[in-house]
This record gives C-alpha cells, sequence and structure tokens, in this order.
C-alpha cells in the first residue's frame, strides 16, 4: 500500500492513482445526489401537492432505513481489508437485508397512519426496496476493501441511473407515489444484484456473531451521524416562523456542501484505517485534506454570502441577510468528525460513539432551552454542538495513540 507522499509521478504530494481514484469516486457520489435532486424537482412538477407530500415523507423513510446499509458498508470494508471472507460477510449481508424488510413492513401499518397514506402499498414497496439498499451497502464495502475504487463509483452511477431513474420512470408510467416506488423497489434489486456480479459473485457463508456485534454498532454510529446532520433543519422548521425556516433551509444546503465536498477522501481512506498503523498514518492525512477542501467553502461562503445565497436558494433569497459561513462550518466540523468516527469504528472503540449521541443531546438542549428565537441562535447551537464535539473526538483520537504500537497481527484482536 503506497502512502500519501512525494514519489515519482507524484503532484503536490498525493499518488497520481489517488488522484484518479478520488475523482472517480467524486464523480460518482456526485452523480448519485445529482439525481436524486433532479428526481425531487421533477416529482413535484409531475405531482399534486398532495401525492409529492407522500413521495417525499416516504422517500424520507427509505433513507432513514438506509442507515444500516452505512453501517454494513462501513463494518465490510474493514473486514475486507483485514482480508476476512467475502462469502461470510454476504451471508451477513443477507441476513441484514432480510431483517431490514421484515421489520419495514412490520411498521408499514403504523406508516400508514403517520403519513396519512391510502394505502400500505407504498410502504410496502419501501420496506422491498431496503433490501436491495441494504445489500448494496455491503457491495459498496467489498469493493472500497478491495480499492476498486473505478468499480465502486461504476456503480454509485449505476445506482443513480437505475434505482433513482427506476423511481421516475414509476413516476412517469403511472403518475402516482406507489408507481415510483415500484420502480425504487425493481431498481434497488437490480443495483444490488449487478453490485454482487461486480463483487465477484461471491457465495454466502457462516458468519460470526463478532460481525453482527460491529454492524450493530457501526448502525448505532451512522444514525447517530445522520440524525445530527439533519437535526437543526428540523428544529429550525419546528422553532422559526416559515419564512425564517425557508432561510434557514437554504443555508442547510452549504452546510451539505462542505459535509459531502469531501465524501471521497472518507471513502478512500476508510480501508486504510483497518490497521493500527493505518490509522495513525491516515487520519491525520485524511483530516487535513478535509480541512482544506472545506476551508474553501467556508471562507468562499463569508467573502462571497449574499452570491451564495443567490445561487444556492434562487431568486426569492437574493435579498436574504443570510449568514451562510457558520453554515459551513457545521458541514466542516461534520466532515471531520466522520473520519474520526470512521477510526474509533475501525479501532472497534464503542464508547466514541456515545460522543455523537451526546452532541445530538446537547443541539437539542440548546435549541429548545433558548437558543431558537432566530436564525442566528439555531445555527449558533449546531455550530456550538458540532464543534465541541470535533475536540471532543480529536481528544480521544489522540489518547489511543498514546497506546504503544502492536506489532501487524496483534491489534488487540480486531483482525489485522
Amino acid at each position: 500500500m503506497r502512502r500519501l507522499g512525494y514519489s515519482p509521478g507524484v503532484t503536490a504530494g498525493v499518488p497520481t492513482s489517488t488522484k484518479v481514484s478520488a475523482l472517480l469516486v467524486s464523480a460518482g457520489i456526485g452523480g448519485n445526489q445529482l439525481a436524486s435532486y433532479l428526481l425531487n424537482v421533477l416529482a413535484a412538477r409531475l405531482l399534486v401537492p398532495s401525492a409529492f407530500g407522500e413521495l417525499g415523507s416516504l422517500l424520507a423513510v427509505l433513507v432513514i432505513g438506509s442507515v444500516p446499509a452505512m453501517g454494513m458498508q462501513t463494518v465490510t470494508a474493514l473486514r475486507v481489508a483485514r482480508r476476512d471472507s467475502a462469502g461470510e460477510l454476504v451471508a451477513l449481508g443477507l441476513v441484514t437485508a432480510g431483517a431490514i424488510t421484515v421489520v419495514a413492513l412490520a411498521v408499514s401499518p403504523l406508516l400508514v397512519v403517520l403519513l396519512h397514506l391510502g394505502s400500505p402499498v407504498p410502504a410496502v414497496f419501501v420496506a422491498v426496496a431496503l433490501a436491495g439498499v441494504t445489500f448494496t451497502g455491503l457491495c459498496y464495502g467489498i469493493l472500497q476493501g478491495r480499492h476498486r475504487f473505478t468499480a465502486l463509483a461504476a456503480l454509485l452511477l449505476t445506482d443513480a441511473v437505475v434505482r433513482i431513474g427506476g423511481t421516475l420512470a414509476g413516476l412517469l408510467v403511472t403518475g402516482t407515489a406507489t408507481g415510483a416506488l415500484a420502480g425504487t423497489a425493481i431498481g434497488a434489486a437490480v443495483v444490488a444484484t449487478a453490485g454482487w456480479v461486480v463483487c465477484g459473485r461471491p457465495r454466502p457463508r457462516g458468519h460470526g456473531k463478532a460481525h453482527v456485534s460491529e454492524v450493530l454498532h457501526a448502525v448505532s454510529a451512522m444514525l447517530a451521524l445522520v440524525l445530527l446532520v439533519n437535526l437543526d433543519l428540523v428544529l429550525a422548521r419546528h422553532y422559526l416562523p416559515a419564512h425564517e425556516a425557508g432561510e434557514y433551509a437554504v443555508g442547510a444546503i452549504v452546510a451539505k456542501i462542505a459535509y459531502w465536498l469531501p465524501q471521497a477522501v472518507a471513502i478512500l481512506v476508510l480501508p486504510r484505517l483497518a490497521s493500527e498503523r493505518g490509522r495513525r498514518r491516515m487520519v491525520p492525512i485524511a483530516l487535513a485534506v478535509c480541512a482544506a477542501l472545506d476551508l474553501v467553502v467556508v471562507a468562499g461562503s463569508a467573502v462571497m454570502g449574499p452570491t451564495v445565497v443567490s445561487v444556492v436558494g434562487g431568486a426569492d433569497y437574493a435579498a436574504s441577510p443570510i449568514p451562510v459561513w457558520p453554515f459551513a462550518l457545521v458541514g466542516s466540523a461534520l466532515s471531520l468528525v466522520q473520519i474520526l468516527l470512521y477510526s474509533r469504528i475501525a479501532g472497534n472503540d464503542r464508547w466514541s460513539t456515545l460522543l455523537i449521541w451526546g452532541a445530538v443531546a446537547v443541539e437539542v438542549v440548546l435549541v429548545t432551552g433558548r437558543l431558537h428565537g432566530a436564525l442566528t441562535q439555531v445555527v449558533t447551537a449546531a455550530v456550538v454542538a458540532t464543534g465541541t464535539l470535533v475536540c471532543a473526538s480529536a481528544v480521544v483520537e489522540l489518547r489511543s495513540r498514546r497506546e504503544p504500537l502492536h506489532a501487524p497481527g496483534d491489534d488487540r484482536g480486531h483482525g489485522e
């Protein structure tokens, strides 16, 4: 495994192969995000408001239900990097996908009531889609752990075209949210099958209980992170007047840009965190790269705030005095938290996950207590919560580095 350093054919201290991988993965992530955005724009124009509200709420449920796929991907990437059997992981992926689908089917009657659905059918399609989405997360992890980043980028784009495109196709053919979600379920199954083929058609074998425990830990950590990424927007919607909440939503887009911009770094670095030596070498580099990328976003938001608001929000928000740089700061902090979280998951540190849940609690207490009278107060609470989390996570990471470095193959039972 090559280090990120100066060597023949390398510019700016980063190997050319790493740069190419980063660009390919960024293109895959960007294509996926763009497809999701276009789907929402087109759905808003094709459906009446009530139907669009139904589709939007169920797609939000799908996003929440995809958190186990994120945990599955994280654990799989680390395990494959440690040369674990792909067959055992495929078996675990199938069991996890089945369990998620069963749970989703069980709660579908509740969704009918909570979301005011006219039928349980769209909720059932969401449950079926989650099986494919979860197994695809396993495939992402296998490709990630094997450093097959070109194939990973291709599978990400396949997901954008087939699953999200299937949703749009179902919407165009039927003109209903149910038809759109049927397209989602079919597309997710196709992508999962394609992922299995790209991974070499690994056959499932028995899996150990330790793997299940790791997935549950990763899912808990990813759930906390996803919640923290979206929490301030939910709180702003609850406490602020409608117009100001809309302005906050524009600022939140800037936060998402800062958070998603370094995603390729997190994907590329994760399998290298599988060993203790890899973590000690790569975490500082990954944090520095993420900070450098997001520094551009924060500085640009501070210098060209009104222009950023106009570009992101459109003409309706051109005159809105939204201070977007704090939002960029929140997203930047979250991107650093993600790297530190991956490091602690790789190190099998179960307590570090509590730090993220603690940050969630801090943000809720701050906003529900006093910081909810204005947009700037809510985003200040988000800055305080995420900034404190970065500092606490960094302290935990530094403390782990004070322990003696173990020899290869003796990483305290972590499969090094």
